[in-house]
């Protein structure tokens, strides 16, 4: 579990495309062994290391555990860096997200979030209680104010900083997160501060995301519940906010599609995998469709 790895730093639009450029050219760079790196990335110290921490949470560059410390891109950063490097497209942050959102180890206020918090409509005080007694249940203790900071970073993350203070917010100002274009998380009532899930709908996502999530997901497994699809943590259903009709929806496009057959039977919805494929062959599949 981590939790306020982020220093209370966001992704800021750009950060995402500039730590990968800069690990692609110096895999150091955040070590400070050829300069250093708040002159290289233009950035304050606790940025930098913000920066750092945000490139292994949304899955785009990894660390060895031991021995010197330097960063790779991983093969999904490698792809993205090949295909989207400015990450403009939609379903690059929806990836990107996804990686968010599972990362149970690096991002657990993330994973908790998506996967273990049900209420819909919730308070910061809603999320921290339960989060900690999440943590407890696990054996750990953390400090109200990290959970606080985390939950504050989320919104951040989720809500455009022209909804949650207007104003605030300079017309040209490029402060607020690309992930906000997903539109997972709403304010409901500002002075109250209540915010809500936001349900995806069907024209947001590509099926092909989805599918890359539940191949991801399958572990090998050909055929799969959809109830599971819509409700195991860590699947689509869940990381994505999709309700039973919107994901029945995509899964008809899918099979239309020729990647999945969808099979109802008597008390048993399921879907039988006709493609073969991982997660990393549908980034690849989705780029080489959308560049046509």
């Amino acid at each position: 579990m981590k939790f306020r790895a982020h220093d209370t730093f966001f992704i800021r639009k750009g950060w995402l495309y500039k730590g990968l450029k800069h690990v692609e050219m110096d895999s150091t760079v955040f070590m400070g062994d050829n300069g250093n790196p708040m002159d290289i990335l233009g950035i304050g110290a606790n940025m930098v290391k913000s920066l750092r921490y945000w490139l292994q949470a949304v899955g785009l560059t990894i660390e060895p555990t031991h021995g010197k410390k330097y960063q790779d891109l991983t093969p999904l950063g490698k792809l993205i860096y090949d295909n989207d490097r400015y990450i403009e497209e939609i379903g690059t942050l929806w990836f990107l997200h996804y990686k968010l959102a599972t990362n149970e180890t690096d991002a657990t206020a993330w994973y908790y979030f998506f996967n273990e918090f049900n209420l819909k409509e919730f308070t910061r005080d809603d999320f921290v209680k339960q989060l900690n007694a999440y943590i407890l249940l696990n054996g750990s203790s953390v400090s109200f104010r990290s959970l606080e900071d985390d939950f504050n970073c989320i919104i951040s993350t989720y809500v455009p900083r022209i909804k949650s203070n207007p104003e605030k917010v300079h017309p040209e100002n490029n402060i607020d997160c690309p992930f906000g274009e997903l539109s997972l998380v709403d304010i409901v009532d500002k002075k109250s501060k209540i915010y809500k899930k936001n349900l995806t709908k069907i024209d947001a996502i590509h099926p092909l995301i989805v599918f890359a999530v539940i191949v991801d997901q399958a572990k090998g497994r050909k055929q799969i519940k959809i109830s599971s699809i819509q409700n195991d943590k860590c699947n689509a259903g869940k990381v994505f906010n999709l309700d039973i009709i919107t994901l029945t929806n995509i899964l008809n496009r899918l099979d239309l599609m020729g990647y999945i057959k969808v099979v109802r039977t008597a008390g048993l919805d399921y879907i039988d995998i006709l493609k073969e494929s991982d997660f990393l062959g549908c980034v690849r599949e989705y780029y080489t469709i959308i560049n046509q």
